[in-house]
């Protein structure tokens, strides 16, 4: 039987593997592979096939209503009318909108992408009899294991 489990790089997986070791799980039925965290930058904008759930008009959008509302009020007063300063007001209100949340997005959030969550960043595969399975994930849980899976 096959267990396998991910762990953050810190001394609970050193722990858990010398705890297998005492309860009778030879070295050579423990493998330990390091995961390459991803380098890239996250991409910003969206296309058809990926989407990250973040929107960039929301505000956009409510700062368009807000100040084609204010814009149509103040036309009636001004040269143009209301029917174009208000769709000047909402392009305006749209760009203002759309550039506080791309900087929200750009500066403000990125610093907190990095902390944000914990990262799998070992696999820890351990072969062992069935008889043994339940004590293995159970030391592997134990020692803050961030998942575990049985393979037969």
């Amino acid at each position: 039987m096959q267990l396998f489990s991910t762990f953050e790089t810190d001394g609970f997986l050193e722990m858990a593997i010398s705890t297998l070791e005492k309860k009778g799980i030879k070295k050579e039925s423990i493998f330990a592979v390091p995961l390459d965290n991803r380098q890239e930058e996250r991409k910003i904008f969206d296309n058809l096939h990926r989407s990250d759930g973040i929107s960039l008009i929301d505000i956009g959008m409510g700062l368009a209503t807000a100040f084609s509302v204010i814009g149509a009020s103040v036309g009636f007063k001004l040269a143009w009318g209301p029917i174009y300063w208000g769709l000047i007001g909402a392009f305006t209100g749209f760009v203002l909108g759309f550039a506080i949340r791309l900087f929200m997005e750009l500066v403000i959030k990125k610093k907190k992408k990095v902390l944000k969550g914990k990262h799998s960043e070992v696999i820890l595969i351990v072969n062992c009899e069935e008889s043994l399975a339940e004590v293995v994930e159970d030391i592997l849980w134990s020692h803050f294991a961030l998942g575990v899976a049985k393979v037969k």
